[in-house]
Formats: structure tokens, C-alpha cells, sequence
């Protein structure tokens, strides 16, 4: 197991992969730097090796299927997640490996917007659309992560170990926040500067059709881990519409004992029907999640059990080599 593991996701990043590796090595000179690639066309993955990184491959495309290899093979006791593209400083990383290894953060998220983002980035959408999403998640989940889609973080052991990569493309970012926070894992922000790509690199991230995917992916993560919020909204929406157009209904048979809009009376019967019937689908769904919670929660003890293992084995062979 390594100490520490510095990620670096790749695709055709070879004008700054040489940088963003040795800028590592010099700050990080006890971590293992590995450089996943991604089907580039270009140079980078011979770039990064020859700069001194383990390069691997990932053959199906989409950054959350890069992410999900990268978990599956690496151990450490400590992980950075860092973009090839040199648009994060490598000098704020010691720091959030110490809130990992010294204070127990299960993850740092690596906050650009409370810095140098919007002057850097010159994508007003981008802009608008990294404000919208941690609006979003911040509300919807009751957090307060300062920045949803950052490409730095480090993360512990417990939290990559049992972390479901479950989206392909950019939506991964957005899916460890609500994990996070879901899971009551222990987050903290580092502030960090930013810098736009230098010139020559190009962006991989699609403004509006990545965009949307993301807003997906929280719409859907919000239905499935919290599904009485969820189905008790639609439940209320229906069950409002359903009153809104009976009350007439009513109040015109009170006063005539007629029913002259009988077919809007069978709509309000099955719009409440359909109410009732969203509100226990929450209910029910709601209990799935708590036993989830319950299981994750041994799969954490399981981890921890993993690295103790792992540090007396570490002190067992530097005594031995005293």
C-alpha cells in the first residue's frame, strides 16, 4: 500500500502532463504519481512516463470510468485526484494530505471558487454553471461544500474503498460531493488558486451537454438517497392539484347537489390515488436507505480493520530493518 497515490486522469493532455508530474515530485517526493490515459491521440502517456510517472491505461472513454479503474487498482492510505491540464498548483497539496493522514478527513475538496476562479476562467457559462450546481447541492443535501466540480481533491482509504463510481463521464465529481455528505463522511475545503489552461489546451468538458448531465445526475442521486423528500414533494404536488380542482366540485354540489364536471372528478380521485401512492413509495424506499447506511457503515469498520493491518505491517518491517 502506498502513502500517498497521486491521480492524474488523462486524455491528450501532453503540453502540460510534463509539469503537472514533476510539479508533484517536487512537492509530494514520497508519493507514487500515476498517470491513467485515456485513449489520447497525442503523446501523453510517453510524456508522463518518461517524467518519472506509473502509466496506466483505461480503454472505455469518460472521466468517471478513469476514476472508477484508478480506485478499483490503487491502495493507499492517502489519494490525490489532481486534472493533467496544470490549471491546479501542486503547492496546496501537502496540506490537504495532511488533513487526511493527520486529522482524518475522508475528503478535501480543493476550493477554487473562493479564489482566482472567476477572473481566470474566461467561460461565463462554466462559471454560471459550477455557482448553480453547488447552489443546488448545498441545498438540497443541507452541506456546505464551497466547490462541486473541482478536479483536486484528496480523499482517505474508507472513502475510495467504498465509494460506487456509478456515472462515466464529468457527473463524477458531482457524485463524490453527494456521497460525502450523504454518507456523514468528515469534508473539508482547501482554498486554492486557479488558473486557466495554458494556451494550446483544450477543454474536455461540453459547457450545456455535460451541464445537463450533471444536473441530472443530482436530480437523480436527490431521488435516490433522499426518496421521502423526493416522493413527499411529487406527493404534496399531486395531492395540491388534485384539492385545487375539487374544492369547486364541492362547493357546487353543496349548493346545487349536482356534479356537472364528473370528468374532472374522477381526474382529482386518481391524481389523490397517485399522491398516496408516491408518499409510500417514499416511505418505503426511505427504509432501504436507512439499512443501507447501516451496511456502509460496516464496510467503513472493514476498511479501517484494512489499514491498521496495513501500518502494523509497515511497523513490524521497519523494526526489522533496525
Amino acid at each position: 500500500m502506498d502513502k500517498v497515490a497521486v491521480l492524474v486522469p488523462c486524455y491528450n493532455e501532453a503540453k502540460t502532463i510534463k509539469k503537472v508530474v514533476e510539479d508533484f515530485r517536487a512537492v509530494l517526493p514520497e508519493a507514487v504519481i500515476y498517470v491513467y490515459d485515456n485513449n489520447s491521440s497525442d503523446d501523453t502517456a510517453a510524456i508522463a512516463e518518461a517524467a518519472g510517472a506509473v502509466v496506466r491505461h483505461e480503454y472505455q472513454q469518460g472521466k468517471g470510468n478513469v476514476i472508477r479503474r484508478m480506485f478499483r487498482e490503487i491502495d493507499a492510505q492517502c489519494y490525490v485526484m489532481i486534472d493533467g491540464d496544470d490549471t491546479y498548483p501542486a503547492e496546496f497539496a501537502p496540506a490537504m494530505v495532511e488533513k487526511v493522514l493527520e486529522k482524518n478527513v475522508d475528503m478535501v475538496v480543493g476550493d477554487r471558487l473562493s479564489s482566482t476562479y472567476f477572473e481566470e476562467n474566461k467561460r461565463p457559462f462554466h462559471n454560471f454553471g459550477n455557482s448553480l450546481v453547488r447552489a443546488s447541492i448545498n441545498m438540497l443535501f443541507k452541506s456546505d461544500i464551497k466547490d462541486i466540480m473541482t478536479g483536486y481533491r484528496a480523499f482517505s482509504y474508507q472513502f475510495v474503498k467504498t465509494f460506487p463510481v456509478l456515472s462515466k463521464g464529468f457527473e463524477i465529481e458531482t457524485e463524490m460531493s453527494i456521497h460525502a455528505v450523504d454518507k456523514n463522511m468528515y469534508v473539508e475545503n482547501e482554498v486554492i488558486e486557479y488558473r486557466d489552461r495554458p494556451e494550446g489546451s483544450v477543454s474536455k468538458l461540453n459547457t450545456f451537454s455535460d451541464g445537463f448531465k450533471v444536473l441530472r445526475t443530482i436530480g437523480r442521486l436527490y431521488r435516490n438517497y433522499k426518496p421521502m423528500q423526493f416522493f413527499g414533494l411529487i406527493s404534496a404536488i399531486l395531492a395540491l392539484i388534485s384539492i385545487g380542482f375539487f374544492v369547486p366540485i364541492f362547493v357546487e354540489y353543496i349548493n346545487t347537489g349536482l356534479v356537472p364536471k364528473f370528468p374532472t372528478l374522477i381526474m382529482c380521485g386518481f391524481m389523490m390515488v397517485a399522491a398516496i401512492q408516491s408518499f409510500f413509495a417514499g416511505l418505503i424506499l426511505q427504509t432501504t436507505v436507512q439499512k443501507n447506511r447501516h451496511d456502509f457503515e460496516m464496510r467503513l469498520l472493514e476498511c479501517s480493520d484494512r489499514i491498521k493491518e496495513y501500518q502494523n505491517k509497515d511497523n513490524r518491517s521497519m523494526i526489522s530493518r533496525k
